[in-house]
Formats: structure tokens, sequence, C-alpha cells
């Protein structure tokens, strides 16, 4: 049994904003279990990372999170590596731009197994886990400011992510009511790691849209996540991580 905080990130092989979490994590101690799905190469590199840098155990484990069986698997691999899991971020999640009237039922199928079944399931799993702890544990769901007012052409992406605050909300009761020392909360990341497909233009459009007039980093991401972990006091809330994007008509 690690000794050691553990923190399970979800969707923190490849460099997006999940790796960026479980550095943060592991700069303060945290053995991390680094999930990816299909991207193992690069999960492999991130904890040899984490343990090179930071001297913290490491540990990367697949599973497609829309599978049940799976979640239970890779919960069950954690708890047999380390014994014990403190945190859980869920970072992972797919974002595929498409004009609505190319949308499939597929790609709306595709984007709720990702981003809100697999977040249901790894708090289900995760979190009952936890309930069993005597010390808890605490979770942060990663949604999106932008569910509230969305951009075209991510029909089948927004509605998945819109429903992350609700779910936060249930799983804070559910658990918290089962070990009062289990919390769940969320952030909701505004501009901070626009995808490559993002224009010059668009992109300082983005930034207009901020009432700090600058694009964000992981790094915000991160610092919320370590926030929700360090105040025992909060639970079942959901933080805008956005530069006010979500305050400012910008009119």
């Amino acid at each position: 049994m690690s000794e050691s905080k553990v923190a399970l990130v979800t969707g923190s092989g490849k460099r997006r904003v999940g790796a960026h979490v479980a550095e943060a994590l592991a700069a303060r101690g945290y053995a991390v279990a680094v999930h990816y799905n299909t991207s193992e190469r690069e999960a492999r590199e991130t904890a040899a990372q984490l343990e090179s840098r930071f001297g913290v155990t490491a540990f990367p484990v697949q599973a497609d999170l829309g599978d049940e069986a799976a979640v239970k698997r890779m919960v069950a691999a954690t708890l047999t590596q380390f014994g014990h899991i403190d945190a859980l971020i869920n970072c992972a999640a797919i974002w595929n731009r498409k004009a609505l009237e190319d949308v499939t039922a597929a790609d709306v199928r595709e984007h709720f197994d990702a981003n809100l079944l697999g977040t249901f399931l790894t708090c289900q799993h995760v979190g009952l886990a936890m309930v069993k702890q005597p010390s808890g544990g605490a979770i942060v769901n990663v949604g999106d400011w932008a569910d509230a007012r969305p951009y075209k052409d991510y029909a089948a992406y927004f509605p998945s992510k819109a429903a992350i605050p609700g779910l936060t909300r249930v799983f804070a009761v559910e658990l918290g009511t089962r070990n009062p020392n289990v919390r769940v909360n969320a952030v909701l990341p505004g501009p901070v790691m626009l995808p490559p497909e993002v224009g010059a233009a668009e992109r300082e459009e983005v930034i207009a849209g901020t009432l700090v007039k600058r694009e964000g980093s992981p790094a915000h991401v991160a610092a919320a996540v370590l926030h929700f972990l360090d105040n025992d006091f909060i639970t079942g809330a959901c933080l805008p991580v956005d530069g006010g994007r979500s305050v400012f008509a910008n009119e």
C-alpha cells in the first residue's frame, strides 16, 4: 500500500489538461495513476516523467471510460497497485467540431459515452471505494463554462458537458451522505488550451471575450483542482475558470 496520497487522473496520458493536472499533483507528492484509452506510449512517457521529475510512483492504467467493465478493472488495478485512492480528477474528454447538418446520432452517443457516461462511471466506482475509506476522498470533474453560451459547430459536445454540473451535485449528495469525508466538485474551464484548428482570428475573438483579455493555461485548471483538494469545506460546487467569459456579454 502506498504511504503517499494517490490520485487517479483520467485523460492524463497525452499532453492535454489532464497531464498538467497530474504534474501538479505529483509536485505535491501524490502517487498518480495515469489513465489512457488508446495513447499507451504517451501515458508511459508521462508516468516516467512524473517519476523522474518528482520522485513519485506513477502507474499507467488503461480503460475505455464508456465501458463499465473497463472502468471497474481500472479502479481495481489502481487499488491493487496503491491500496487506496484519495483523489479522482476527471479530465478525459473528446470535442469534435462538426456542422449541425453533419452531426449524426453516433456522434452524439460518442460524446456522451466519453464525456458524461465515463465521468459517471468513474465517480460511481471510485466514489464507492472512497466511501469505504475512513479518510474518504475528493473528486473533481472537469466540465466546460460554455455549456451556458455554447459555440457553433459543437452540437454533439456541449450537451455532454452541460450535464457535468448536475452530475457533480448528484455525486456530492450520494457519496457525502455515505461518508462525509467524500467531496465532489467541478472545474468549468474557459479558453485554457484552444484546439489546434482554431485560427489566429478566432483565437483573438475568444481572448476579447474574456474580462482578463488573455488566454488561460492548463496551470489555471490545475490550480483550481488543488484548491478543491485543499479546502475540505467545499462540496457540490462548480467553479468557472474562464477569465470572466461566463459573465461578460462583450457587446
